[in-house]
């Protein structure tokens, strides 16, 4: 088991890309290109992102835009091995955290119907369901279930 005690959250900089593209790889079968995130990080004013970083390596990722009083979590990705030692919810704390000091009200977010690991993190964070989007996932066409919170 890692050590995590040690694991600091901070806001993402575009010197934190190429690490993030690692998580990224490992996370998800369709992933986002090195262009997304940095349109994300330098263009987007909606969007703030943070970082999972254990002695000098980002291990995971949560990106969230705020548009008015709304919040939604754009991505939320940990590095293989580190799964499993609350660095998602740690990472998720801090995003819910950050929308509230600009004034969201809720958060939303969509989730594969299949991660279950998902989804109970969510819950435990008081996330509700809130609908299906149907055939919403590119790669194979699963339905993504929303959730919602308020904040």
């Amino acid at each position: 088991m890692p050590d995590l005690k040690s694991v600091n959250i901070r806001p993402m900089t575009a010197e934190d890309i190429d690490q993030v593209m690692v998580v990224e790889y490992s996370a998800f079968d369709v992933p986002w290109s090195r262009q997304a995130f940095e349109n994300e990080i330098t263009g987007n004013h909606f969007a703030s992102y943070f970082v999972a970083e254990l002695d000098g390596r980002i291990i995971g990722y949560c990106g969230v835009w705020v548009i008015v009083d709304e919040a939604h979590i754009t991505n939320l990705a940990v590095l293989e091995g580190y799964r499993g030692f609350k660095v998602g919810e740690s990472l998720l704390r801090q995003v819910m955290l950050h929308a509230v000091s600009q004034q969201a009200r809720s958060m939303s977010l969509e989730v594969r119907v299949s991660n279950k690991i998902a989804q109970n993190l969510y819950r435990k964070l008081g996330f509700k369901n809130g609908g299906i989007r149907k055939n919403y996932y590119s790669n194979n066409g699963e339905d993504a279930l929303v959730m919602w919170v308020r904040l």
